[in-house]
């Protein structure tokens, strides 16, 4: 059991390694890196190294609580999560906690193909994906042939853009500091306006989204997209990409452009330059939206739930999460009530504003 920074540079390439051999995408979130970060801003982080036959062949890391509560590390913003392991080492889930001295492992988008945790969610849920493999022109025909009338809207509102603001610009790769700053106040209104809770209210996350913001590693190097019109931003994106994945993490934009469609015009033109790039895979992450479902070219699986051992710190994770979880899923099960519960919740916002 260590602490991520005590873990050697052979230990790091050898959890890189087992990375590279897995069948699955190579999301950033589960590479070494983002542990890293993660454990500058919470002091509670930790990663299991599992051995067979004297060498490492499995890593898990996460975030140790009271009485051995455990959580996938980032629990709340990651959006893969898991154990990285040998092809084929399923270890026993009971043994691992316990060596662990954890009473359960709590994870809110498990990667899919997780054996050792899958058969303990409680939920699946879907993530939203762009395809982008074969060529940017490649996915634009998907789109003309699924929702044509949406393709070529938002490139006529990209267009009108162009017109009436000013000249369009994109920066796939945005190193200037106030970019994100701006990113960040807009995410910030979107949350309080919608009436959901600020991310960027706990400084952990805003913490944690200032330090990816300066890591450049190649399997996890945190990315700002900022599109421009007459000079200035009115759509920004920050997310996580290795040489596979684009992890789409945090879109806004400035709502006084709303009329052109800003944040769809930005997805765009971040797939075309994710494809420049050589990166075949935009994950939009779980949570259903419009905008994702007339982006995506298809749909990946991803677990909701905990693995526990008996316990008072298994009792106490289930009194903790489990009736809001499930509450949360009647919900989500219904439209009419989950349509309700938004319009509620924003009604809450205006409220407080007011």
């Amino acid at each position: 059991m260590l602490r991520p920074q005590e873990l050697s540079e052979g230990e790091r390439e050898h959890w890189r390694e087992l990375r590279a051999r897995s069948t699955t995408p190579r999301n950033p979130f589960m590479e070494p890196e983002f542990t890293d970060v993660v454990a500058r801003v919470r002091p509670r982080a930790r990663v299991a190294v599992l051995y067979d036959g004297g060498e490492a062949a499995g890593f898990l890391p996460h975030e140790r609580g009271p009485l051995g509560q455990g959580r996938a590390i980032g629990l709340g913003v990651s959006d893969c999560q898991g154990a990285v392991l040998r092809p084929g080492l399923v270890p026993d889930i009971r043994q691992l906690l316990r060596a662990c001295s954890l009473s359960s492992f709590a994870f809110d988008n498990l990667e899919a193909e997780q054996e050792l945790f899958v058969p303990h969610a409680a939920e699946e849920h879907t993530a939203y994906v762009i395809d982008v493999e074969k060529g940017y022109e490649a996915y634009e025909s998907v789109l003309r042939a699924q929702s044509p009338k949406f393709l070529k809207t938002t490139l006529a509102k990209e267009r009108r853009l162009g017109r009436q603001v000013g000249d369009v610009r994109f920066v796939f790769d945005e190193r200037e500091p106030a970019a994100l700053r701006t990113l960040m106040e807009w995410k910030s209104a979107q949350y309080r306006r919608t009436g959901r809770r600020d991310r960027f209210a706990q400084e952990w996350i805003s913490r944690l989204v200032a330090r990816l913001a300066e890591t450049r590693a190649p399997q996890c190097t945190g990315t700002l997209s900022v599109l421009y019109a007459g000079g200035r931003p009115v759509a920004a994106h920050f997310g996580l990409r290795s040489t596979a994945v684009l992890a789409c993490w945090f879109p806004a934009y400035d709502p006084g452009f709303a009329k052109y469609s800003p944040g769809l015009v930005l997805h765009l033109r971040m797939a075309e330059a994710a494809a420049t790039e050589g990166i075949g895979l935009l994950d939009m992450g779980r949570g259903a939206a419009e905008y994702k479902d007339s982006l995506k070219t298809g749909e990946l699986p991803v677990y909701e739930g905990a693995a526990t051992r008996p316990g008072a710190g298994a009792a106490l994770h289930w009194l903790g999460r489990e009736p809001a979880r499930r509450a949360h899923g009647f919900v989500r099960a219904r439209p009419r009530l989950a349509s309700l519960a938004a319009r509620t919740l924003k009604g809450a916002a205006r409220l407080r504003r007011s």
